[in-house]
């Protein structure tokens, strides 16, 4: 869908089922990855965690699973022979740079869900589909259509609602103030990851060069590692490390529940970013966001059965209007793709048409 076609992709000895049966699985990981992340984090502050900066961690520091999809699938070597790769210190200020700004999105996330119920905070990130239409557009030089246009203005509406939406379940004890920072905090945090994907795309396209499965997951292992250790530097310097033994003893579920919760959560996470990584190498990192906005809407109902969190009307609507700029915006991916597919046809006949 980006307009790329490598000859050597071993994606093109896969059957058409084949490869939907691929890409069903990764949309699986993702939206069932990110949901069940969601509900462990509100989880994990409803039976009495309050550390933000152990939130934060627990989103990253399951990166070495990756390892293991990275270590046994076959290397792709791709056209790399006719490629110059960047220098070890261009990478390692790319996977820094990153890395940071994944801690500071996964902190912003930590702020949010604490002071939000996690299906109005998960309302509050589908927003990042709009942001990422503009970052798109100023950073990958993504061209406007109506049909994205019209995606983006219909997020934005269905955000708007839910910040107004005086009937919004919050969690016990949180003020109007904690509310609004809550608000705030997650979308901030979604426009931060719809810039962190808008420049992954562009290191890839303009500095890395290739897009490979492998590439994908060394990029999603470094800026993992690199957010790890910068939260690992903010548990300790907050001091919220020093509560951490309390907060264990005190959780409503008992010691063994609070570190599964945590655990889980970081299974979760990654799981997710399986899915994430997998649909950009399937398809592409803007239809990966696409599913991953899609799949928020899917968490509040998990929130309502779990939770019980009260489902309003206008909750509704803002479901049903994110699954429509969902639509809106995929819709244009695949026009977009019919278009592609159609020029490398033409392409493919004008060299079966011309002599050996």
């Amino acid at each position: 869908m980006d307009g790329k076609l490598t000859v050597q992709s071993p994606l093109l000895k896969l059957k058409r089922w084949q490869w939907w049966l691929l890409v069903a699985i990764n949309i699986f990981f993702l939206v069932a990855g990110q949901a069940a992340a969601v509900l462990l984090g509100r989880f994990y502050y409803d039976q009495g965690g309050n550390s933000t900066w152990m939130a934060t961690l627990v989103q990253t520091v399951g990166f070495p699973i990756l390892f293991i999809p990275l270590f046994l699938l076959p290397s792709e070597k791709g056209d790399s022979n006719f490629q110059t790769s960047p220098s070890v210190m261009t990478l390692g200020l790319i996977y820094l740079v990153l890395g940071a700004m994944i801690a500071g999105d996964n902190l912003l996330c930590s702020i949010g869900l604490l002071y939000l119920s996690a299906s109005t905070y998960s309302l509050i990130c589908a927003s990042q589909l709009a942001s990422n239409a503009v970052f798109s557009y100023f950073i990958n030089s993504q061209k406007f259509t109506a049909l994205i246009l019209n995606s983006v203005v219909i997020l934005s509406l269905f955000a708007a609602l839910i910040a107004v939406n005086d009937d919004s379940e919050t969690p016990s004890g949180v003020s109007e103030g904690k509310y609004i920072i809550g608000f705030l905090c997650t979308l901030g945090a979604s426009v931060l990851y719809s810039l962190l994907l808008s420049l992954m795309q562009l290191s890839f396209q303009k500095i890395i060069k290739k897009e490979t499965f492998s590439v994908v997951l060394e990029m999603q292992i470094y800026t993992s590692l690199v957010a790890t250790i910068v939260s690992i530097i903010g548990l300790f310097a907050s001091g919220e490390w020093k509560s951490l033994d309390g907060e264990m003893d005190g959780f409503g579920k008992g010691r063994t529940a609070y570190v599964l919760t945590l655990v889980f959560t970081a299974v979760t996470w990654q799981v997710c970013s399986v899915g994430v990584v997998g649909l950009i190498f399937m398809v592409s990192s803007l239809f990966s966001n696409v599913i991953s906005t899609m799949s928020l809407a899917v968490t509040p109902i998990a929130s309502v059965i779990v939770f019980h969190d009260r489902m309003n009307g206008v909750k509704i609507i803002a479901i049903f209007l994110a699954l429509c700029g969902f639509a809106s915006y995929i819709y244009q991916n695949y026009l977009d793709d019919v278009k592609i597919r159609r020029s490398q046809t033409n392409v493919n006949e004008t060299l079966d048409d011309m002599p050996c």
